[in-house]
């Protein structure tokens, strides 16, 4: 930009980001929200493929590498052809060396790695409604933290009332959704696992953000993710099999088992670019809304998966109001964390 710009300039163009213009309603928080659940549905969709590829191989943390890996492998192609990607990832280095970028807002990627290996670790034990509960749960809370505490790049964003009826509302919602399928109480105490798993993914979306813009393009931003993920997990992976074994699976011939990181590319990639318009909550609210939305239609479709119940149906409704609320007081009052 210009620095000579400023005498042509008229006087009101400095508030005009802050802001709907003219009275209208701005549109940005809930095209952010939609597109939020679009990557929450790609995430379920996610979940049951890695939580297959887990089942054919015999090992969580292997079908997390696979998934990672090959999400990496992908990057690192399109990096190979992408100018523009290149020097996104030439800014981050010189954004950590020269300290605007600090090196903990890059290990994103260690937490959504911890997600996948949780998948193949617990949902075994404490079953699919179990684990999408405590996911939630610590998804839900952990966002507000994040979002309070600042660590995204939009800010602080104060905890409102909308801001905190939302969370609980969805928290509720989803334990209404499964209420029929809980695990059994021996093996609540795993549930700890997924719980920490959901914190993480809000400070993942939140560090995310700080890369996108450091790297000022999402293609590097998403690398970066992958490829620390991709080191964590094969660190656990080695661990594993020192403790335990090589795993006794096989590799499944069915390649759909294998869109996993394709899927996890687009959702990292769609977070980090819409993180710092509507902040880690809304965004969060909106992941969960796409993923339970997402479950009700692929039960319904998938052959031999059981139909889903009235319950379900009303937890989906309310996750839907969860998001509503602070959406609809957004757009009423402008941005929450003013």
């Amino acid at each position: 930009m210009p620095t000579t710009a400023p005498t042509a300039v008229p006087a009101a163009a400095p508030s005009a980001p802050t802001g709907p213009r003219d009275g209208r309603p701005d549109g940005r928080p809930v095209l952010g929200v939609l597109l939020a659940t679009v990557g929450g549905a790609a995430v379920a969709v996610q979940s049951r493929v890695n939580g297959s590829l887990a089942d054919h191989v015999g090992s969580g943390y292997l079908a997390a590498v696979v998934s990672f890996g090959s999400g990496l492998v992908l990057l690192g192609l399109a990096l190979l052809v992408s100018r523009r990607a290149r020097a996104g990832m030439r800014r981050v280095g010189g954004a950590l060396r020269a300290g605007r970028l600090r090196p903990w807002q890059a290990l994103g990627g260690a937490a959504g790695g911890f997600f996948v290996a949780t998948q193949g670790l617990t949902v075994g034990a404490l079953g699919v409604a179990t684990f999408i509960v405590a996911f939630v749960t610590g998804q839900s809370v952990g966002s507000v933290v994040v979002d309070r505490l600042g660590l995204g790049p939009g800010g602080v964003r104060l905890v409102t009332f909308p801001r905190a009826v939302g969370p609980v509302l969805t928290v509720v919602a989803v334990a209404v959704a499964v209420s029929g399928g809980l695990g059994s109480p021996s093996a609540l105490g795993l549930a700890v696992l997924p719980l920490l798993a959901g914190v993480g993914s809000a400070w993942q979306q939140a560090v995310n953000g700080h890369v996108r813009a450091a790297a000022d393009d999402v293609l590097a931003a998403t690398l970066v993710n992958f490829l620390v993920g991709t080191v964590v997990l094969a660190v656990a992976l080695g661990v594993s099999v020192l403790a335990e074994g090589l795993p006794h699976g096989t590799f499944p011939a069915n390649p759909l088992l294998y869109v996993g990181g394709l899927i996890g590319i687009a959702f990292i990639a769609l977070s980090a670019a819409i993180v710092h318009r509507i902040g880690v909550l809304l965004l969060s609210l909106g992941m969960i809304a796409g993923q339970i939305v997402a479950a009700l239609v692929l039960d319904l479709v998938t052959p031999g998966a059981t139909p889903p119940g009235v319950a379900t149906f009303v937890g989906a409704a309310l996750t839907l109001v969860g998001v509503a609320v602070p959406l609809l007081a957004e757009r009423r009052g402008g941005r929450l964390a003013r």
